[in-house]
C-alpha cells in the first residue's frame, strides 16, 4: 500500500505540475516582434517615404518607397535626387522583406526623380499618386508634380496624367476615400508656406481646385486614415509626426507629436519621418523612416568635397504601435507589441 500511494502522489504532483504550465502559456499572449530596423535597402540603404499595399495578385505585402541613392558620393543633396521607387517584399506576414527591384515609371526620355508613393486600389485596379522631378539635381529645387499611374498587378504601370494642383511645386500626397464616396488628395505645397492642401475627385482622373486644409508651421508628408471612429492624419514636422483628428475630413483639431523621442532599438533615433499607417480591425501600425546616423532629423554636414556623409545619408524603416488613448493615439515604439500583417481578402 505504501509503494502504490507513493507512485499516486508523484503522479498527482506531475500531473498538477503540467496543468499549470499550460495555464501560463495560455494566458501569455504571443508577441511577434518586429524587426528594427524593419528594413533596409540592400542596394542603396536609402529607403524612405515608406507605403504598404496588399499584393492581391501575388499574395503578399508590398512596401514602395524612395530609394534614395544614400551610398553613392554626390555633391550636397544629389542622393536625394534620381531616385526609383523601390520595392520591399514580406511573404511571412511582415517578419522579413526582401528587395524586388524598382518601378518602371518614366514616360519622359532621360533620369528622372520619383518621390513619396502613395497607391490604392480602386475598381479593380492599383492608382500610384507619386512627386515626380525632371532630371537629377546636386541642390534642393525644380518643378515638382504629383503624377498618376494605373496597374492590373503593380508591376506594370500606365501613365495617367498629372492633376493640376495649386502649384509647381508639390510634393507628398496621400489619398482616401471618404464615406460620401469621394476621393480626397491631400499634399505639401512648397508655395503655400509648405502646407498641406486637399483636392477632390470622384474617378481619381478629375480633380477640384485645391484649398488649405491644414496650415500652421512647415511640414510635410501628410498620411489620412481612418481609426476608433475618427478620421486621423499625421504630419512630419521633421522632428516627430504630428497628430490631427477629424469627425468630417474638413475641420483638423491638432494633436500632439509621435515618434519625436529616440528609442532604444537599432536604427530608431533620432525621431521618426514620413511614413505610412495601416489599420487591421483594432490593431493600427505606423511605419516610418529615420536617420539614425544623425543627432537630429535635420542635421547638416558636408565634407571637404560638398558631400553630405554617408553617415548623415543612410536611413531605415522602422514599425511601431498606434494606440487610441485618451481621446488621442499615442506611439511608444520601445515597449513590446505583436506585428503581424495577416493576408487580406481580395
Amino acid at each position: 500500500m505504501k509503494k502504490i500511494f507513493v507512485y499516486c502522489g508523484m503522479a498527482l504532483s506531475l500531473f498538477c505540475m503540467d496543468v499549470s504550465g499550460v495555464g501560463v502559456a495560455e494566458d501569455k499572449p504571443t508577441v511577434r516582434k518586429a524587426a528594427a530596423p524593419l528594413y533596409r535597402d540592400p542596394i542603396t540603404d536609402g529607403a524612405a517615404d515608406p507605403v504598404l499595399i496588399w499584393n492581391r495578385q501575388e499574395k503578399t505585402w508590398w512596401m514602395l518607397y524612395t530609394q534614395r541613392r544614400a551610398n553613392q558620393e554626390t555633391a550636397d543633396v544629389a542622393y536625394c535626387y534620381g531616385n526609383g521607387i523601390g520595392i520591399a517584399e514580406s511573404a511571412d506576414n511582415g517578419k522579413t522583406w526582401v528587395y524586388r527591384g524598382t518601378l518602371d515609371l518614366n514616360f519622359e526620355r532621360g533620369h528622372n526623380t520619383f518621390w513619396a508613393p502613395d497607391v490604392v486600389y480602386h475598381d479593380g485596379k492599383y492608382h500610384l499618386f507619386v512627386s515626380y522631378i525632371k532630371g537629377v539635381r546636386n541642390h534642393w529645387g525644380g518643378q515638382a508634380h504629383i503624377v498618376h499611374f494605373e496597374s492590373d498587378n503593380l508591376w506594370d504601370w500606365e501613365f495617367k496624367g498629372s492633376p493640376k494642383l495649386s502649384s509647381d511645386k508639390v510634393i507628398d500626397c496621400t489619398l482616401m476615400k471618404g464615406d460620401d464616396n469621394v476621393w480626397r488628395m491631400w499634399y505639401k505645397d512648397e508655395m503655400a508656406g509648405a502646407h498641406t492642401m486637399l483636392s477632390e475627385s470622384k474617378d481619381l482622373d478629375n480633380w477640384s481646385p485645391a484649398r488649405e486644409a491644414i496650415g500652421g508651421g512647415a511640414h510635410e508628408g501628410p498620411k489620412a486614415f481612418k481609426y476608433g471612429g475618427y478620421y486621423w492624419m499625421v504630419t512630419d514636422e521633421w522632428h516627430g509626426m504630428r497628430v490631427y483628428k477629424s469627425s468630417d475630413l474638413e475641420k483638423w483639431e491638432k494633436q500632439g507629436l509621435i515618434l519625436d523621442k529616440p528609442s532604444q532599438r537599432k536604427d530608431d533615433t533620432p525621431s521618426g519621418a514620413h511614413g505610412d499607417v495601416v489599420v487591421l480591425g483594432d490593431k493600427a501600425y505606423v511605419f516610418y523612416f529615420t536617420h539614425p546616423g544623425r543627432k537630429s532629423h535635420t542635421q547638416d554636414a558636408h565634407d571637404v568635397n560638398g558631400n553630405v556623409p554617408y553617415e548623415l545619408r543612410r536611413s531605415s524603416i522602422q514599425v511601431a504601435p498606434l494606440e487610441y488613448i485618451n481621446g488621442t493615439l499615442v506611439s511608444n515604439r520601445d515597449k513590446d507589441f505583436d506585428f503581424y500583417l495577416p493576408e487580406m481578402a481580395d
